[in-house]
């Protein structure tokens, strides 16, 4: 079975990519994978890196989010928990990461994969592409400490509107709202070199300041004790009739 989490460190351009690569099931991420995003990340961080890129495989999707065969409504609140602080801590190392991070939206992206593009420092997504916060429309609540990174990255009244409505933009409304900052032409999407031209030309060492700037700016005191509230309440809400519910529609329907 091919490896569901890669990681290529490229050292002739100092960059590292990380790829989620099942694209059968929609780069839904399990337990295990989160496990070994945690372990791409620290290695990543060992290198000499000017930035940080996390894709997906395929067309389709980025990330769709928790795999429900793992993340399914029986689990009790403590169990939902204690599954759901990995993928956390996964974004919590993307949000702190010592260079930009650069989320390359090959596909788009629903629930807990908007989650994990939001925790990069940018987000250039391919034209024709939807995103969706779309958890409260399951019953529950961003449960990856994303629906706090949003609110860092976008104007905090429309990450509030965004997760409370559930709603599925687009990439140019979204390019709009500032939390897409490119759209890329299909056409173009596969020459690489030129979509990561502007932090190509930058050193390590500026790379390293303008990361070290950006969170001075945005404030990381405190932030992983905001994600871990979000995720905590989020598992509050797992055994809900309305998330159970969600849940069985969606296995139904699959």
């Amino acid at each position: 079975m091919k490896e569901s989490i890669t990681y290529q460190f490229h050292p002739e351009k100092a960059y590292g990519i990380i790829t989620i690569n099942r694209p059968e099931k929609r780069n839904a991420i399990s337990i295990e994978m989160a496990k070994r995003l945690l372990e791409v990340i620290e290695r990543a961080s060992k290198d000499t890196l000017k930035f940080l890129v996390v894709t997906g495989a395929g067309n389709r999707m980025f990330c769709s989010g928790g795999d429900l065969t793992d993340l399914h409504g029986e689990l009790s609140p403590s169990e939902a928990e204690n599954s759901l602080l990995i993928m956390m801590e996964v974004l919590y190392r993307l949000a702190v990461f010592k260079v930009p991070t650069i989320a390359l939206l090959n596909g788009g992206a629903a629930g807990g994969g908007c989650e994990l593009a939001s925790a990069c420092d940018i987000r250039i997504a391919k034209s024709g592409t939807k995103f969706g916060f779309v958890q409260t429309n399951l019953g529950i609540i961003p449960g990856w400490g994303g629906g706090v990174l949003l609110a860092q990255k976008v104007h905090p009244s429309f990450a509030n509107q965004w997760i409370i409505e559930g709603t599925i933009y687009d990439e140019k409304a979204l390019e709009g709202k500032g939390w897409i900052h490119r759209v890329i032409n299909y056409s173009e999407w596969e020459e690489s070199d030129k979509l990561l031209a502007p932090y190509l030309s930058k050193s390590h060492e500026q790379m390293q300041i303008l990361k070290s700037r950006f969170l001075e700016e945005i404030g990381v005191i405190g932030l992983k004790d905001k994600m871990k509230s979000e995720v905590s309440k989020c598992a509050t809400l797992w055994d809900s009739p309305e998330h159970k519910n969600a849940v069985l529609a969606f296995f139904n329907r699959n």
